[in-house]
């Protein structure tokens, strides 16, 4: 595979990470936490942020907190990596709302969520991703996550809204191989792996790249693991796969990806707190010295 530039990539980047939200022990952002964080991410190979997404604990942000957030991370990045910003809610009318507020705080792009909780039919699901996509300008990312949103993106739905102009990529976390493989053969979709675990099996089946949570503590990893299968060098894939395990399992398999990736990051001091809204709380004792075990068999991050 060529080294150049595919369109997507052009748009949302390819190795992006899913970012947390540095919070201060009382559950506020905290302004240096994401100075250090997005510093980090950017010196360790990371070309898209995912600001306000899942991982980012979404569901606890105001729209103001949000808006703040693209801002803020927009600043930062200073152009050298696409800002994505998590939009997607239950609520149709919000979730315009909340595109229309990334886009005018510098937002390159919006990811968006499959509608949660209401379990829209899947009419209904085209017509909140249209409305959204309709909204602004920026190119949009569907995300299809069916273990958080309780219904999925069928296929049928994916290929229908590949016609609209401004949806022009998929983070799949359904972990459907064969029905990725058979709608990127019918649509221009891009897609991206959403799921940690499955991040070399996608890439060799064609993703246009990763949206990775545990990216925030080896995104330089993940860049090299997408080169090696680019260049068609599947053994060095496998191996950097291999390496990564022990993290990933910490991190994705042990408790919850918001929890440990922030705790990884508080570990590594990137950030000065681990603190996470409720519902969610700090990992338990032994969940963080299974990461810290694994923390160690990865080389520290630049």
């Amino acid at each position: 595979m060529t080294d150049q530039l595919r369109p997507a990539e052009l748009l949302f980047g390819s190795n992006l990470v899913a970012m947390a939200t540095p919070m201060q022990p009382d559950g506020a952002i905290s302004e240096p936490g994401l100075v250090h964080l997005v510093d980090h991410l950017l010196a360790t190979g990371c070309d898209g942020l995912v600001v306000g997404g899942t991982t980012g604990e979404s569901p606890t942000l105001t729209e103001a907190e949000s808006a703040r957030l693209v801002r803020t991370v927009v600043a930062l990045s200073q152009n050298r990596a696409r800002v994505v910003a998590g939009v997607g809610t239950y609520n149709t009318a919000e979730s315009v709302q909340r595109a229309r507020e990334a886009e005018a705080a510098g937002a390159d792009a919006l990811l968006l969520v499959c509608p949660y909780y209401s379990r829209p039919t899947q009419p209904g699901v085209v017509a909140h991703c249209v409305a959204v996509a309709d909204a602004t300008e920026l190119p949009v990312m569907l995300y299809d996550v069916p273990a958080r949103t309780g219904i999925t993106m069928e296929a049928a739905t994916l290929i229908e809204l590949s016609g609209h102009p401004r949806i022009r990529a998929v983070k799949d976390a359904k972990g459907d191989l064969f029905e990725a493989m058979s709608v990127m053969d019918r649509t221009s979709l891009a897609y991206y792996c959403g799921i940690d675990e499955l991040n070399l099996p996608y890439l060799a089946c064609g993703a246009t790249g990763l949206v990775s949570v545990v990216g925030n503590v080896a995104a330089d990893r993940n860049a090299e693991l997408i080169q090696a299968v680019r260049s068609g060098d599947l053994a060095s894939a496998r191996a950097i796969q291999a390496s990564l395990l022990p993290l990933t399992d910490a991190i994705m398999r042990t408790s919850q990806g918001a929890i440990m990736a922030k705790a990884a990051l508080a570990e590594l001091g990137i950030i000065p707190h681990a603190t996470v809204r409720r519902p969610l709380l700090e990992p338990l004792p032994p969940h963080l010295q299974r990461l810290t075990d694994a923390l160690a068999t990865v080389a520290a991050p630049a």
